[in-house]
């Protein structure tokens, strides 16, 4: 509408009803002649800026140097947590608090990037605030283990095996092999229980790697639920298509990949062993872990307990249970009363229950199936096979 008045008393048409031309145009009189007054003093109706003449609240232009430094530095995982992170280092070695200067939050951080054009928008990103945690309680009480590939300078593919303790996030082991074998594996997790100590529970998918195959059960089993089973450690499968499980280790290998992709490829397993022990120790110990607002290795040190072998593992969600089949094929949850069929009467089984969903399991580490429990009912029913 100002464009509109701007038009018309630029071009000198006179206005000889003002309150009939209000009205026509939904204008308010006073606003009529208070732009008017501006046109004929400016020669033209501009919007104007609507930033404050002064900004206390903005971050000072020293910290968001610091910010946009970091940003180049701090690459691969230059994000807003980990920049917070740095801060609280140049902060505390520069004397911030006594300047009147202060660490920004990790919402601050990213509005100084974005007004850089340091950040690539991504609309569709599941925001943090919709994932739910799921974490023992105490370091060794699970290590996940899991393989990626990743490739040598000539282009050759090679494996590289992941223990990492799902409460601190440690990585307990980093094994580079030439393939996804049980001797990897197994060298993988005797390298994690000889640095860390063993774990009450080893967390796999079911690759060949750490099953054997879709026979090898009970006298014939895998070389990898042997090793386990000689470190007094208990073995336990993801559901088979449920990735999310094992989610750490899978969410890690990301980390290191884009870790390594900021290095020469190295030119044979010895060399990557090499970059793989590098990484490992920054890992552990420089980088900022995002959920656990520390770095692993302080975590694990300065965690009041650290589980392990013959120690059920307690978790901040979930619980574990350790059960007995009825000779009914039941199993009794709390009030709750679970049907498994008859033919797994008098059978070992480990329950994981978190909140509203309990998986259950063979002495084996197999998964037997799942079952979302109503609290309203004392039957449960029958549990939904595995897939």
């Amino acid at each position: 509408m100002m464009r509109l008045m701007d038009a018309t008393l630029t071009a000198g048409v006179r206005i000889a009803n003002v309150a009939e031309w209000c009205r026509v145009n939904g204008v308010d009189r006073r606003t009529f002649y208070r732009h008017r007054a501006r046109i004929e003093a400016e020669g033209s109706w501009q919007p104007r800026s609507r930033r404050p003449r002064s900004s206390p609240g903005q971050t000072p232009a020293e910290v968001a140097a610091e910010i946009i430094r970091l940003r180049a530095e701090l690459v691969p995982e230059n994000g807003a947590d980990m920049i917070v992170a740095g801060l609280r280092q140049i902060a505390a070695a520069d004397g911030w608090a006594g300047r009147g200067l202060a660490v920004p939050h990790r919402s601050t951080v990213h509005k100084v990037l974005a007004r850089a054009g340091l950040v690539d928008p991504q609309p569709r990103k599941r925001p943090k605030s919709s994932y739910r945690r799921f974490a023992y309680a105490r370091p060794r009480d699970c290590y996940q283990i899991d393989a990626t590939e990743v490739r040598l300078a000539g282009g050759t593919a090679a494996v590289v095996f992941d223990v990492l303790d799902d409460c601190t996030r440690l990585l307990a082991a980093c094994r580079a092999a030439d393939a996804e074998t049980a001797a990897a594996a197994v060298a993988a997790i005797r390298a994690a229980a000889a640095a860390c100590g063993a774990p009450g529970i080893v967390l796999c998918d079911n690759g060949a790697a750490f099953t054997g195959g879709p026979r090898a059960r009970g006298a014939h089993a895998s070389s990898f639920s042997r090793a386990v089973a000689a470190a007094d450690s208990r073995l336990i499968h993801s559901s088979p298509y449920h990735p999310q499980t094992c989610g750490k280790v899978e969410r890690h290998h990301q980390t290191l990949k884009k870790w390594l992709a900021t290095r020469p490829a190295p030119a044979s397993l010895p060399a990557l062993q090499d970059l793989l022990d590098q990484y490992r120790h920054w890992y552990n110990t420089a980088r900022h872990h995002t959920a656990i607002r520390t770095t692993p290795r302080q975590a694990w040190d300065t965690a009041a307990s650290h589980g392990g072998p013959g120690h059920l593992p307690r978790q901040d969600d979930a619980t574990v249970h350790r059960l007995t089949v009825s000779p009914a094929g039941k199993i009794g949850l709390g009030d709750l009363i679970i049907h498994l069929r008859r033919h797994r009467a008098g059978q070992i089984v480990t329950a994981i229950r978190d909140h509203d969903r309990v998986t259950i399991y063979t002495s084996a580490g197999q998964p037997i199936g799942h079952l979302k429990l109503d609290h309203t009912k004392r039957y449960q029913g029958t549990i939904t096979p595995a897939a």
